[in-house]
């Protein structure tokens, strides 16, 4: 990359820093378990991502030179120069080096709420392999050197390093990038594609093939366009549907307001409208919520 932070992570090749720091009662909500720079020429280098405990943590292993390889679900990458590989453990994936290969890269692992919500959003609009842009690995080579060099000795300095590494991901999958207006367009198209089928499935890929995207663009482009990824998006709008018909119409019931927006499950659907309202379906409409949470939809659709 021919940067000196990049250079100066690579003379202490191989190094790790193993960060175990005193969690006490405050959980803060982005912690790093470990980072450095390996450069790996001899197998066995395997890891199984369901073998490595339940506790969850993530990890972001940017390739420097080399090939590792990569199965993620049902797919396999070849993980060349240049690509950042994102993993959250435990998950059904394994990663590894074949015999006669050489694989140099640098990490960072790290746990906690928002360092999981974060790499889960970009997980689900980019899938577990990203190319990332010049500045942003090395900002995160810096944050791994960081590390090496002592560092994030106490827990709010490795929580700092950790979420500092954790926003300079976010802001290059999510950062904001002037939207065209043929992505304008097709925001608008699948948005009221989605308005159209609450009461059916809607699956990110459907909407990105509404949309004339591809996953990824989509997503990212949606994300930025109506403040919440696809999916979440999606469930937001289809319990201010629920909500509507909850609070205008009282023959309706909240079994039936749970299948007239695609949930077979009654039950499953009050968990939802409980997490999304702070109440259950039969208090929100005694109460008289839905003035409160309604909002207009996007303009346009």
């Amino acid at each position: 990359m021919g940067n000196s932070v990049l250079s100066t992570l690579q003379a202490y090749a191989p190094a790790m820093k193993t960060l175990s720091l005193p969690r006490g009662r405050r959980h803060l909500h982005s912690m790093p378990t470990s980072s450095g720079y390996e450069i790996r020429d001899q197998p066995p280098y395997a890891w199984d991502g369901m073998q490595r405990g339940q506790t969850p943590f993530t990890v972001l292993q940017h390739t420097i030179s080399g090939v590792g390889q990569l199965r993620y679900e049902r797919r396999r990458y070849r993980l060349k120069a240049g690509d950042t590989m994102l993993v959250i453990i435990p998950h059904n994936h394994r990663y590894w080096l074949d015999p006669g290969d050489r694989w140099e890269y640098f990490w960072i692992s790290m746990h906690g709420r928002e360092a999981l919500r974060i790499h889960r959003e970009i997980l689900a609009a980019n899938g577990p392999v990203l190319r990332l842009r010049p500045e942003t690995i090395e900002h995160l080579a810096r944050c791994t050197l960081r590390f090496v060099e002592g560092e994030g000795e106490t827990p709010g300095a490795a929580s700092a390093i950790a979420y500092e590494a954790a926003m300079a991901l976010f802001d290059d999958v999510f950062g904001s990038h002037p939207m065209t207006p043929t992505e304008d367009d097709a925001m608008s198209r699948a948005v009221r594609f989605i308005l159209e089928n609450l009461d059916k499935p809607i699956a990110v890929p459907d909407l990105a093939d509404v949309a004339g995207l591809s996953r990824a663009h989509f997503t990212r482009v949606f994300t930025e366009s109506e403040g919440l990824p696809p999916a979440e998006y999606v469930l937001q709008q289809r319990m201010r549907r629920a909500a509507s018909l909850l609070a205008s119409d009282a023959a309706i019931t909240v079994k039936e307001a749970a299948v007239l927006i695609g949930f077979e499950d009654p039950n499953y659907f009050a968990k939802v409208f409980r997490r999304v309202f702070g109440t259950s379906p039969t208090e929100f409409r005694t109460t008289g919520m839905y003035a409160t949470v309604s909002g207009p939809d996007r303009p346009g659709s």
